[in-house]
């Protein structure tokens, strides 16, 4: 077993330094806000989904360590942020001592987040996905003067509230969305987030679960 826990990487300055540039980078180019606050909530997710679904205290603590390095990619460059991401995380993991097969998972799932390149290639991949994909949340935006212009600002600022959870059955992974259509339309999600969920898809069915989408209390997947 590892010493390498989750407590210890969230404490680790190195890491925090990368996640703090790699907000600051996507800040530059007007990215939402990809801080301690998001990665926190990814890493978060996806231990709450593996640990629901009865996986090893170490595998949910994995998918948290891999939900929160999933981002420090950015500090390179917003393309190919899961890749470069990945390869940042080998190194800092290996110079830590972390087993190789741990390192392999948890690149593995930095490397399978962007919905451009992913797959949910192992259940801990899978629930970084759909911890990083169901953090829509208005606090995300960081210039909300500017939602007339910038359609992805406007659909996160619009999300009132965001939850996930199981239903009774443990058969279906449901991300309940409240938005405002005031500001954003059902439509204008589904045309922003269709890739992100047809992703979040693929990942429950990993988990042997079913991917289901709720907002404003109507059942749309």
């Amino acid at each position: 077993m590892s010493n390498v826990t989750y407590k210890y990487i969230k404490q680790n300055s190195e890491i925090q330094t990368y996640i703090k540039n790699a907000d600051a980078a996507l800040n530059s180019i007007g990215y939402t806000e990809h801080s301690n606050a998001h990665v926190e909530r990814s890493a978060h997710t996806a231990y709450f989904i593996l640990s629901e679904l009865g996986y090893s205290e170490r595998d949910c603590e994995l998918a948290e360590i891999a939900g929160y390095m999933h981002d420090i990619g950015n500090v390179v460059n917003r393309v190919n942020h899961a890749h470069s991401g990945a390869i940042m995380a080998f190194q800092l993991l290996h110079e830590m001592n972390m087993p190789a097969e741990e390192i392999c998972t948890i690149v593995s799932a930095i490397g399978n987040h962007d919905e451009h390149t992913a797959y949910p290639v192992n259940h801990i991949a899978a629930a970084v996905i759909i911890g990083d994909k169901s953090d829509v949340r208005r606090s995300r935006v960081r210039n909300p003067d500017g939602l007339e212009n910038d359609v992805h600002d406007r659909v996160n600022y619009a999300c009132e509230q965001s939850k996930v959870y199981f239903s009774d059955d443990k058969s279906s992974l449901i991300l309940d969305l409240t938005i405002d259509t005031r500001i954003s339309s059902v439509m204008e999600y589904f045309e922003i987030f269709m890739d992100r969920m047809n992703l979040c898809r693929k990942a429950a069915e990993v988990l042997g679960v079913r991917f289901g989408l709720v907002i404003n209390n109507q059942e749309l997947l």
